[in-house]
């Protein structure tokens, strides 16, 4: 599987990662703290073959995803849940540990956030509270398996509304993810 976009990610052992599982490019931001340098190569990369975020499942990956997306309009996402990126001794997180097969599937699912476009589908704070992704003692589990099911990432709350809108889910696909999410519950 050959990738077109350059794929950024926070160090070497991702790019080792990545390469071990399909043909791509990529960019280091060596941490969450972004240097002004590593921005602008982000930038240039946009503009000439197209960018996809690709970090952890962490407070840092998230963190790198905002300051890129605040930054470099238009990039692309790749998600991986938290359960696929844990070492295998149980002492690490992160894509450098996820299977070759994970990370192809979560390249064939990525996302182009649309900013502030007005979206009659919009799911509302209150379809959330329905679905009990928030306001319940289950929310963050059930957030947690939506974001896997949807391939948008793990999210609090406030997040999961902006992610929705961010990456327009629709009503139908986001009432298919919580009748899954209530069927694998039942099931259990």
């Amino acid at each position: 599987m050959q990738i077109k976009e350059i794929i950024v990610v926070e160090g070497k052992d991702d790019t080792t990662a990545i390469k071990r599982a399909v043909q791509a490019d990529t960019i280091e931001t060596n941490g969450s703290a972004i240097s002004e340098e590593t921005l602008k190569r982000i930038q240039h990369a946009q503009e000439k073959r197209g960018v996809i975020v690709f970090t952890d499942p962490d407070y840092p990956g998230r963190r790198i995803r905002a300051i890129i997306e605040e930054r470099v309009q238009g990039v692309k996402h790749a998600f991986l849940p938290k359960a696929k990126t844990i070492a295998k001794n149980g002492k690490g997180l992160g894509i450098e540990h996820a299977a070759d097969d994970d990370i192809r599937e979560a390249l064939r699912h990525v996302y182009t956030p649309i900013q502030n476009v007005p979206n009659e589908d919009d799911i509302t704070l209150e379809d959330l509270m329905t679905a009990r992704l928030i306001g319940h003692p289950q929310a963050k589990q059930r957030r947690d398996r939506l974001g896997e099911i949807l391939n948008i990432g793990a999210t609090n709350g406030k997040q999961l509304h902006k992610r929705l809108k961010m990456f327009q889910i629709t009503e139908k696909q986001f009432g298919a993810a919580v009748a899954q999410l209530d069927q694998e519950e039942n099931d259990a």
